[in-house]
């Protein structure tokens, strides 16, 4: 009998971290500035310097912005794929987890190369105004960019077959329920069931993109919504409290450490650091990355 059986949302998280410090995505520079911290504010940088030792952090050069964010996407993507599928007995489906990707042959895709969500279901309209833009310049001008949702990590849902539908007694058959989304047979698209945002750092800017694009899944979508939710490893209470407070977009914020970050807000003696924190966290709008594949089964 095993006395101390591997719990695997801990060894997860464990793996989770071990990757993002092998990659280069956490790291500490030769200064002692970690790669997640502001080398412009202090208390970014005792906060974070605090979070990737706890981590054990290796020393080495910081790898460049754009490098660092898709690293950190492939990481929770990475996360997701080694946790989610396992609570199948709590959310039975047939998922897929990936990260955004340059097209394929069998993708659609708009001009940047990247995955468009009218693949799925609840944004399959969007196709055809994304067909109507690429010929015509005097449209896409006047429509914007609000239809143009590119989520970093997504989670699908395949749909059923009829038999799958029947398997226990006889549900469906050709003259009912046809237009539910989730039947092959009704000819429709895989389900979005949830678009993961990775934001290794934040700043003003940054949090605002995750919001307009949080906003243009709600407006845009016909069916139900997708969860949508925020992947960060940002260390300052102040840049996480832009994104995470007030409801209505976004579902929450996961934070890649928060119980290393709680212990290093705690020990840096700002109160007002530590009530923000307080706020977030006893909220329910900061939670730790470990919370999310069991909030996604909800």
């Amino acid at each position: 009998m095993n006395r101390n059986p591997k719990v695997m949302l801990a060894e997860a998280r464990k793996s989770y971290h071990r990757q993002l410090i092998a990659v280069g995505v956490l790291s500490i520079n030769d200064m002692g500035v970690p790669s997640n911290a502001d080398k412009d504010s202090v208390m970014s940088v005792r906060i974070g310097l605090d979070i990737a030792r706890a981590l054990r952090a290796e020393t080495r050069a910081r790898l460049a912005a754009q490098r660092a964010g898709s690293e950190f996407e492939a990481a929770n993507a990475a996360f997701l794929e080694n946790t989610f599928p396992k609570l199948g007995h709590l959310r039975p489906g047939d998922w897929r987890v990936c990260k955004a990707r340059k097209k394929t042959a069998n993708d659609q895709d708009d001009d940047t190369g990247r995955i468009h969500i009218s693949q799925f279901e609840q944004y399959s309209h969007l196709a055809d105004l994304l067909a109507a833009t690429r010929i015509n310049p005097a449209l896409k001008a006047a429509l914007g960019n609000d239809y143009m949702i590119h989520p970093d990590v997504i989670i699908v849902r395949g749909l059923v077959s009829d038999d799958e539908i029947n398997q226990s007694t006889l549900i469906v058959d050709k003259n009912v329920a046809t237009g539910a989304a989730i039947r092959k047979t009704s000819g429709g698209r895989p389900i979005l069931h949830a678009s993961v945002s990775s934001k290794w750092t934040i700043r003003s800017d940054r949090s605002q993109n995750s919001r307009a694009e949080a906003l243009n899944l709600i407006r845009n979508r016909k069916g139900h919504l997708p969860h949508i939710v925020v992947v960060t490893g940002e260390p300052l209470p102040s840049r996480l409290v832009s994104i995470a407070l007030g409801t209505g977009d976004i579902d929450c914020v996961y934070h890649f450490a928060l119980p290393e970050l709680i212990t290093a807000v705690k020990g840096s003696g700002e109160e007002e650091a530590m009530n923000m924190l307080d706020t977030m966290v006893l909220g329910k709008r900061l939670k730790d990355i470990s919370d999310l594949p069991l909030d996604l089964a909800v």
